[in-house]
This record gives C-alpha cells, structure tokens and sequence, in this order.
C-alpha cells in the first residue's frame, strides 16, 4: 500500500504531488491528514514514535518539509511560520560581529530585519550589487560569514550568476543563501547553482492561493539543514498543521500555475513595453533585459512578477496604482489572482528612499504579480489605468 518518496529522476509534477506523502497509514487517506495535536503519548520516558511536542515535529509539517526539500534538490526542509521567520532563523546562525553582504535590491522586509533588528544585536552588514561580480569580489575582501541575494529580485527583477556569486562567496569562506520566492524551484533550483540554503516564503507561489502565511528553509547539506532545525525548535517560529496542509495542495498545482503565470507575464510584459507612459519594463523574459540571457541559462522560464516605470510622478503614480479593478491594490504576490503593488509606499517602504534610489527603483515603479485571469481581461484592467493619467 505505501508508495515510494519519487526520486529526482522523476518529472516535476509527479514529485510535486507526492514526494514527502504517503497514503495515511491508518485509513488510507490519499491526502496527507492534518494532525491537530499538540503533544503525543510516550510509550516509556523518552521512548516515542518520532514525536514529542509539535513545536519540534509534526507530521503534517514533516511532510511539507520533505516535499519542499525533493522540489529543491536539497538534503531536508525546514518550515516556518512566516518567511520573515525563515530568514530571522538563517541570519540566526551568524553570531555579533558577523558580517553579511546583502543584495542591493531584496524584498523590503529582510533590509528591515537585518537594518533595525539585528544591527542592535551586533550584526554587521554591508549592500552589493550581486549582478556586477567585481563588486562582490571586492566586498568580500572584508571578512564575511554570509551572502543573502535574490534573482530575481524583489521588485526591479534583476538576474545575477548565482553558480559565480557562490563560487566567489565559497573561496572568501561565506554561506550563500538565495531567496528563490520569485522563482519557485520550478523554474529554478539554486542548491544546484552553488548555494547552501535556499529560502522561501511559502506564502506566496507555493501555497499559490493568498490564504496561508509560512516559510521555509532547504539546505544543501544536512549538517546545515540541522543547524536550522535547532533554530526552528529553539525559537518555535513554526507553522500550524493547517498551514503545513493548504501549502502542500497549492504545490500540487505549482507547475501548471506557473506556467500560465509566465505565459501572462510575458505577454503583459510586452505590452507594457511599447506604451507611451512608460519609461522602464523589468522583466527577465524580454531580450532587452540585462539579464535574459542568464536567466534564460539558470531558469526554466521567467517568472510571474513584472515591475515598470511610470511617466508619472509620484501622486499620479497614486492614482495609478489605485485605479485597476482585476490588478487588486495589494502587498503579497504570487496568488491565482493578479495583484498590483507601489514598492515606494508599500512593501518596501521600510527602505530609506536614498537607498531605493540607489539601488535603482522611483517612486513611478509598479509591480505586478501577474495571475491566472484571462489575459484580455487584464490587459484591459491596465489600460483602463493608464487612461487615469491622461
């Protein structure tokens, strides 16, 4: 009756569906149950089945660890009550004094942890663009025990080298972690590229519906993914069975979400770029992207998220961003649905402005999560936003 974990050699959409899951072995549920309980009977002291207390394990979260860590090529999976929360217990692993290089342009939540957080604990860190290697080379000349990038980036999607980034952390004797929210171990898996952790929040494409809130850590080894574990009991940031069991159905379906994800932001993408109130198009998939042809080397395809900059200024933007109906006015991304998003005031806020225009995005650029609507339809919502303008 139980079916084998699949192995690696097997399509993406069959481990997606089952790695990590086994037919219930008391009634055969094909859907992994959702254990709600706290704590567990010991047969003697310290003699159990593998489960003491659900802050430490879970078999609900034992699973979506499992099948997270398949998808990523990774040694084991580490799962979190938020994506913040995955990150807080990455940086955990660094003591005061540590330094951290930091992507120039990441998701405005991590500046703020690292920045207002854990620069009062006595972490260091210093910002690089991760897309020019000299520059990584260069700062890693002072002393650094970790590299935190993202590619695409959140939210001007630039592509960087993660197999060079790595490479360069790797002999400077630096961890490499990326966040691979943007893209999804669908369209690419940064273990295999050189990195030692790769971190997700669950949120976002993997739960894939807007109604779950987690994270998650892989590992490419096992006495790092351990390391994380310890942290993960330690601190007891961890997610609730139901959580575990509605991101497990949304990665089921993560393959042919993110396909017609791509085939939408591709076409928004170009539409985009020859209308006459725009100035800039973000978006990995267009051949004028400074990064196509590496994305198109390390990626599978090229994403949902599209950003852009608006000939507008900053109220118009405003108006903009408040004027589409299918493109909700809305933080978070990677549902079924399309969301729009004003990094300036919204989700990277937290930012100085200083520092967002250094690291290249205005108070003009919109991002969007590019959903599963019919693509006429949401073509339409734009361009009735676009008429806002003038």
């Amino acid at each position: 009756m139980d079916s084998p974990i699949p192995s690696p050699a097997r399509g993406f959409s069959t481990r997606a569906i089952h790695a990590g899951q086994r037919p219930d072995p008391t009634t055969g549920a094909v859907m992994t149950p959702v254990y709600l309980t706290s704590t567990y009977v010991q047969e003697r002291p310290g003699e159990h089945k593998g489960y003491e207390y659900s802050r430490t394990r879970n078999p609900t979260r034992d699973a979506l660890e499992a099948n997270v860590a398949d998808l990523e090529g990774g040694a084991a999976g580490v799962a979190f009550a938020s994506g913040l929360a995955a990150t807080h217990a990455v940086l955990s692993l660094l003591d005061a004094g540590d330094r951290v290089l930091l992507g120039h342009d990441v998701y405005g939540g991590t500046y703020r942890l690292i920045d207002k957080v854990l620069a009062r604990q006595g972490l260091s860190y210093a910002v690089v663009d991760t897309t020019d290697l000299e520059a990584v080379r260069r700062a890693l000349e002072v002393s650094t025990q970790l590299v935190w990038f993202e590619s695409p980036t959140n939210p001007l999607l630039c592509v960087s080298d993660v197999a060079a980034v790595a490479d360069l952390a790797h002999r400077a004797g630096a961890l490499v972690v990326v966040d691979n929210t943007f893209a999804t171990p669908y369209l690419q898996t940064p273990l295999a590229l050189g990195a030692d952790l790769v971190v997700h929040s669950l949120t976002k494409y993997l739960g894939g519906h807007s109604d779950v809130v987690g994270g998650m850590v892989v590992a490419r080894e096992a006495e790092l993914a351990e390391r994380v574990r310890f942290l993960q009991n330690a601190v007891g940031a961890v997610p609730g069975p139901l959580d575990c069991f509605l991101v497990l159905r949304g990665i089921k379906t993560l393959a042919v979400r993110m396909e017609r994800h791509c085939d939408n932001a591709e076409r928004v993408a170009g539409a985009l770029q020859g209308h006459a109130r725009v100035r800039a198009v973000h978006y990995p998939g267009l051949s004028s992207h400074p990064g196509h042809d590496l994305a198109r080397r390390q990626m599978r395809r090229f994403g949902g998220m599209v950003s852009f900059e608006l000939d507008a200024d900053l109220e118009q933007t405003r108006v903009f961003a408040g004027s589409a109906g299918l493109f909700a006015l809305a933080e978070s991304l990677g549902g079924v649905e399309s969301l729009l998003d004003h990094p300036a005031t919204m989700t990277h806020a937290s930012v100085p402005r200083a520092e967002r225009l250094k690291a290249g995005f205005t108070d003009s650029l919109i991002r969007l999560s590019v959903g599963l609507e019919d693509y006429g339809d949401l073509w339409a919502d734009l361009e009735g936003a676009f008429a806002t303008l003038g």
